[in-house]
């Protein structure tokens, strides 16, 4: 048909194409037996070789990752406890050094108001198991160290100081070092662990001896409470609160004692040597006891009139006998302050005593 008006139509679709013309065999470069569509039985056999080359590569391919997937599984995870899985051998190496980092964080930060050993002093008992036992956490060791004293009391003048850097105003140590120094007071006392050096890393030995120098951790993992026993309670200043009707711990001694403060008795009198009825006087002073050497009665008990007079300093009179064993332990009490110890009578020989929250300070005490 035409677009133009007055004009015939015309078929303009479809347009006839002329036959197309066979390609001639010559144009095809290969032999007729490539062309060939059939495979030749040699041919065919290749090809069954070859493929059964790949089956046995497949294969083999597929056994070693098998064995290698086996062998790293028992080596990661150590399933049916044949053997330790080294992801638990890295967290309990790991467990360790964070312990032992947290040991010389804990002496250079904590001991001088908990005690070297965690006997408390300023501060609270901190080796107690019925504390350790649920009480002392780490969620709430965390909150101590992050928010201070306060956290446990709600005292806003409490002596604990805030140290965590991440506290309000912040402390000195980081996260790493907070999560040291809760292991370390969290570490079991079933484990042994090497005392470093905070430098260098590397153990500290005995001088004498030439030994490594140990510590074992506080918690008893077979510790259990008493069925019935009351939770020990949330705040630390109950543990030096006295009981209705119950004399203190290092409490004046009776009838026949020398009041505390009172002169001390010249040397040579009944006094200075301790007889009955009389009191010992130890001093300490500087961090140091100015008493180094004092006499009581054998085989009789005696008064040890104790006279802390560094202000703020937690200090203690303890008594060991040859073998190390405690013999007594008077109660620890921060100066400037007096205490009488009533002590058991002890066997004629001489005896060390020292103070509990610092070993430094020695003296020897002659029973006679």
């Amino acid at each position: 048909m035409s677009d133009t008006p007055g004009r015939e139509s015309e078929e303009r679709l479809p347009v006839p194409r002329p036959p197309a013309e066979v390609a001639p065999v010559e144009r095809f470069t290969s032999p007729p037996s490539v062309r060939a569509v059939e495979l030749t039985p040699e041919r065919a056999a290749q090809v069954v070789r070859q493929s059964s080359n790949a089956r046995w590569v497949g294969f083999l391919g597929v056994v070693v990752v098998i064995l290698f997937i086996a062998i790293y599984w028992f080596y990661e995870l150590a399933p049916l406890g044949i053997t330790e899985s080294r992801l638990d051998t890295e967290a309990a190496a790991q467990q360790v050094t964070a312990v032992e980092r947290g040991y010389n964080l804990y002496e250079a930060n904590c001991s001088r108001c908990h005690g070297v050993n965690g006997e408390g002093g300023i501060g609270p008992t901190l080796n107690r198991q019925d504390k350790l036992f649920a009480h002392l956490s780490v969620d709430y060791l965390n909150n101590v160290l992050v928010v201070g004293g306060r956290y446990v009391c709600g005292n806003p003048n409490s002596l604990m100081p805030i140290w965590s850097n991440a506290g309000h105003p912040p402390g000195p140590l980081n996260y790493i070092q907070i999560e040291d120094l809760i292991a370390f007071i969290r570490a079991p006392s079933t484990e042994t662990y090497t005392i470093r050096d905070p430098e260098l890393g590397e153990p500290k030995r005995d001088p004498i001896t030439g030994e490594v120098r140990t510590f074992k951790g506080w918690v008893d993992p077979a510790y259990k409470p008493a069925p019935g026993a009351t939770p020990y309670p949330a705040c630390w200043t109950t543990e030096f609160a006295t009981p209705s009707g119950a004399a203190p711990s290092g409490s004046p001694a009776a009838s026949g004692a020398a009041p505390s403060g009172s002169p001390a008795a010249p040397s040579g009198s009944p006094a200075a040597s301790g007889e009955a009825g009389s009191a010992v006087k130890i001093v300490a002073s500087g961090i140091a006891f100015t008493t180094t050497q004092v006499t009581a009665p054998a085989d009789a008990p005696f008064v040890i009139d104790f006279d802390n007079q560094d202000a703020s300093t937690p200090h203690n009179v303890e008594i060991k006998d040859s073998t190390g064993a405690v013999k007594f332990k008077g109660e620890i009490f921060p100066g400037v302050a007096t205490r009488q110890y009533q002590v058991p009578a002890l066997a004629a020989g001489t005896y060390p005593f020292a103070c509990t929250v610092h070993p430094t300070m020695t003296g020897t005490l002659t029973a006679q």
